[in-house]
């Protein structure tokens, strides 16, 4: 096997941006190439769902600025996150935007690259390994398999405003068997609403990933029919990804492969 030390990594030049996915929680999932940013970057701005210890990992003289986005909490506009990164690199410094799960998936990694495109500041994308991935298996659920299912469907529990997104719940529900919804907690009745109006069983299985991956993931089982009444009894809260369809099921026989 080849050397660490012997792989290649470009360069990170000074007033630069580079956009890099951090994971979903455990530091064991961070990428090599994202650890090559942590340790070059003169500053890393950081949203709220990057875990501690990832950022442990960084030379102590990187300046860290958390700019993260919380539902329900005062936030930086995405704007002014844009702007500031636009502002640090015209100081020439290397700037690490390090970002939960994967830039590109559901993570407005393209709403920041273009602005700063446009002041003729280099960007780099490097993609992290998604939530809706990652934190399904940690929980002994595979998105796939080739009895169950040969579609998997994405889809964010809100919008840029916070709303439900507009979906054609028919066609979702017709035509994916099983569905990774992110960040579905805040508007999990009208999920379930949706869901059971397009034809999905109540009895069909769901699973509540909360901070996936790290030591604090806790996972609800529980159906369509009852989710949200469940959810409100229990302990799950946000960060959360949720799956709903026939892969659930294997959960019984795969949750203690990830202890």
């Amino acid at each position: 096997m080849e050397n660490l030390t012997q792989i290649s990594f470009p360069e990170f030049q000074t007033g630069s941006v580079w956009l890099v996915g951090a994971g979903p929680g455990d530091v064991k999932l961070l990428t090599l190439y994202a650890y090559h940013a942590l340790q070059q970057a003169d500053v890393i701005v950081h949203d709220a769902l990057v875990a501690p210890e990832i950022l442990a990992l960084a030379p102590s003289q990187t300046i860290l600025e958390g700019m993260g986005k919380r539902g329900g909490k005062a936030s930086p506009k995405q704007h002014e996150i844009t702007q500031r990164l636009i502002e640090l690199a015209g100081q020439g410094k290397r700037v690490l935007r390090l970002k939960g799960g994967d830039p590109f998936v559901f993570g407005r990694g393209a709403e920041e690259a273009l602005p700063i495109l446009k002041e003729n500041i280099p960007v780099r994308i490097v993609p992290g390994i998604s939530a809706g991935i990652a934190g399904s298996a940690y929980a002994g659920i595979p998105v796939s398999d080739g009895q169950s299912n040969q579609v998997i469907s994405f889809v964010t529990g809100h919008d840029t405003s916070g709303q439900v997104p507009c979906v054609n719940w028919k066609a979702l529900a017709d035509s994916s068997p099983v569905i990774v919804f992110y960040m579905p907690i805040k508007h999990i009745d009208k999920i379930q609403r949706e869901l059971l109006n397009a034809g999905r069983k109540p009895d069909e299985l769901i699973s509540v990933i909360s901070n996936a991956t790290t030591s604090a993931q806790q996972v609800l089982e529980t159906t369509l029919e009852n989710c949200a009444l469940d959810l409100e009894n229990s302990n799950v809260r946000s960060p959360a990804i949720m799956v709903v369809g026939p892969t659930v099921g294997f959960r019984a026989q795969l949750m203690n492969c990830f202890n």
